[in-house]
């Protein structure tokens, strides 16, 4: 029995590592993105909140996609924040199973604080680095770090001081993203 059992895991990983599934090529298109729902209480204080950022790209060639997101989030009596972004993407095998990409990308951010009832606008630019893995010939499982990021936020304007954020480096612990990738 031990036989059969180990013969097929050696078949099906012989597969697994000769199938050609997935990779982009110019012309496709993908879809990914964020959605998230919180809550939390303290004592007799509870908040609600939700996001939600989908973005989508194309690749213009072999190797680069450009692309888009819109987020919006809310935090339920606190704050309300929309962003649009705009990103590019180099893949280094676009065509194979596993990828590495780089990333540089563009965000604008429109907040609302309720509670002070003022307006911010943020723009920020980043660089960062990702990898994309094909589980099928249409979903890829995708994780993305920030390098290299720069911001400066209004804080409302008027008489407000900007805030400045230059940051460099990367924390595996809380700064990697994983998400989902469909292509059609």
């Amino acid at each position: 029995m031990k036989k059969v059992i180990l013969t097929a895991i050696a078949v099906l990983g012989f597969a697994f590592a000769n199938a050609q599934t997935g990779g982009f090529a110019k012309g496709d298109a993908f879809v990914s993105g964020a959605f998230k729902f919180g809550s939390e209480k303290t004592g007799d204080d509870k908040t609600n909140s939700f996001e939600i950022e989908p973005s989508v790209g194309y690749f213009v060639s072999e190797n680069i996609a450009i692309g888009g997101k819109l987020g919006y989030k809310t935090v339920k009596d606190v704050s309300d924040a929309f962003t649009v972004g705009a990103f590019g993407r180099y893949y280094f095998t676009p065509a194979s199973q596993f990828s590495v990409f780089g990333q540089a990308g563009l965000d604008y951010t429109n907040a609302k604080d309720k509670v002070y009832d003022a307006k911010s606008n943020q723009f920020g630019a980043n660089i960062g680095l990702g990898l994309s893995y094909f589980l099928s010939n249409h979903f890829a499982i995708e994780a993305t770090w920030l390098g290299l990021g720069y911001s400066v936020n209004d804080n409302g304007g008027h008489d407000a001081e900007k805030t400045n954020n230059f940051s460099f480096g990367t924390d595996l612990r809380n700064n990697v993203s994983f998400g989902v990738v469909y292509k059609f």
